[in-house]
């Protein structure tokens, strides 16, 4: 039985970013959770407890969310950059064999991970996310491309009142029934669960927000796909109006050997709305890797 200590370690990573991040049992592999933008784990609540049974987990809080100070430079929120986060948390912490989990846009750091430093990346699974620029495939159309420009200069010109104003909406009862309405499953989301990302999106600076989903919207793993050499799950939803699933049915006829999950009737949160069935395929996966 692996051990259920959590511990919670600070590092400074390359340009003077104080991060947090979080270690949890121990084991033969490394779990390392990539979290999507906004998001700071909560997405990680249904699978965490079957991987602790099998090795180490580590989950970064990505610059400017959770318990990880903003970036220095507030440019700094590529996608690179953030795979270059990781990088310093496994220099520091040691490693063993390790598979990368990726959701939303963490799909993108972890395929960045792999290219900038492979050595780090054993195995990947990548769920309800895109190889390039998600900002172009929002409910399918171009219209997030259009008004992001607006949005990241209203988000500045905003400043902190706008922040205030971004974290009361997020914790209006509302919220969630908006999001039940637009975007999540009305049926399979348990409010504790979405009402954990609600509370994670307040606290974060809606101009880091939308600079991030800049960022995303310029990275493109497009020219490598078919050069991945490790051992790849990839898990989509039938109705993710975020990132759509035929993104990753591509993905998966392009990535050597990759296999694929389609959950139907999942959305972008499927792993929160149908977690028995994605933790089988992951643990099955898992389980039958030889790194």
């Amino acid at each position: 039985m692996a051990s259920e200590a959590i511990t919670t370690h600070e590092l400074v990573s390359f340009d003077g970013t104080r991060l947090s991040f979080t270690v949890e049992g121990e084991g033969p592999l490394d779990f390392l959770l990539c979290d999507g933008i906004g998001c700071a784990g909560f997405v990680w609540r249904y699978l965490k407890p079957a991987l602790r049974e099998r090795g180490r987990i580590i989950h970064l809080h990505m610059r400017g969310h959770g318990r990880s100070e903003p970036p220095k430079d507030p440019a700094n929120v590529e996608i690179h950059q953030l795979a270059d986060d990781w990088r310093v948390v496994l220099a520091a912490v040691g490693r063993n064999p390790a598979v990368v989990l990726g959701h939303s846009m963490g799909v993108q750091v972890a395929l960045e991970l792999w290219r900038r430093h492979p050595q780090n990346v054993d195995a990947l699974i990548l769920m309800c996310g895109s190889f390039q620029n998600p900002v172009s495939t929002f409910h399918d159309d171009s219209s997030m491309e259009r008004i992001l420009p607006l949005l990241r200069v209203a988000s500045r010109m905003g400043g902190r009142a706008l922040q205030k104003v971004w974290r009361r909406l997020l914790k209006l009862p509302i919220a969630f029934h908006v999001a039940r309405m637009t975007e999540i499953h009305p049926d399979l989301t348990r409010r504790e669960d979405f009402n954990e990302y609600l509370e994670d999106l307040s606290q974060i600076d809606p101009a880091l927000f939308f600079r991030m989903l800049t960022g995303a919207g310029r990275h493109s793993a497009d020219k490598y796909l078919e050069k991945i050499d490790v051992p790849t799950l990839i898990i989509g939803a039938e109705f993710d109006q975020f990132t759509p699933g035929r993104l990753s049915e591509e993905m998966a006829d392009r990535i050597p050997d990759a296999k694929l999950l389609v959950v139907e009737d999942g959305t972008h949160t499927a792993p929160i709305e149908q977690p028995s069935l994605i933790n089988a395929h992951a643990l099955h996966f898992i389980d039958g890797l030889t790194i």
